[in-house]
């Protein structure tokens, strides 16, 4: 049976989530997030990193590569366009931005403000991040202006993704000046196979917008 590896706070709640929608069975290994401070790669799973998968030995880290594998392996369930469309594109295009456009600046205010506990000795490195992460946001609040999802009216993986994302935006004060996101994030955790995702991988605190890890 398929492992996931899955610690709360981390983005194993994205794989959690992906499997519950597809309603594909697996078995949750769960552990607790080790602080990593000037280390790497320290977690308790096969790779050192949360989220992993252990799919009959296929051994993967990182979120999104996951998510690709698990749909090519296991159906798209609606989860995703048909490759070669138009749709596929933008598809791709928010599943990406997720990661490296708008959590890359979170990263540098989670990390100076959470894990190091210095930000007030880096007052302008932690500003300059927090102005690329309103930079980053804007785009995708004008995006949710009328739509329900990145794609519309469909629900798709890229939602999946994004969530983690706005909600560790959330935890430091970021998400207020953008309405559409808090809306639309809103309706992203009231989906049941996010709810019982976050129940599942204790995550339900992490997203009434507690402190996040960023593994």
């Amino acid at each position: 049976m398929l492992k996931l590896y899955s610690a709360p706070r981390t983005r194993s709640i994205r794989v959690a989530w992906l499997l519950e929608e597809m309603a594909q069975s697996y078995e949750l290994i769960s552990g607790e997030f080790q602080q990593t401070g000037s280390k790497f790669f320290i977690q308790s799973t096969p790779t050192g990193k949360y989220p992993t998968i252990d799919d009959d030995g296929v051994i993967l880290m990182e979120s999104g590569a996951i998510t690709e594998y698990l749909l090519d392996k296991y159906g798209e369930q609606g989860l995703r366009p048909a490759r070669g469309s138009a749709e596929h594109g933008e598809y791709l295009q928010w599943l990406h931005y997720a990661d490296a456009t708008a959590f890359s600046p979170l990263g540098v205010v989670v990390w100076l403000t959470v894990y190091r506990d210095d930000g007030a000795d880096h007052p302008q490195l932690v500003e300059d991040a927090r102005g690329r992460v309103g930079a980053a946001l804007k785009p995708l609040d004008d995006r949710l202006q009328g739509r329900r999802f990145l794609l519309g009216k469909t629900f798709s993986a890229a939602d999946i993704m994004m969530a983690f994302t706005l909600t560790a935006a959330a935890t430091l004060g970021m998400l207020t000046p953008h309405p559409n996101l808090t809306a639309y994030l809103a309706r992203l955790t009231q989906r049941p196979a996010f709810l019982a995702a976050a129940e599942k991988t204790g995550n339900l605190e992490f997203f009434a917008h507690k402190s996040p890890n960023t593994s």
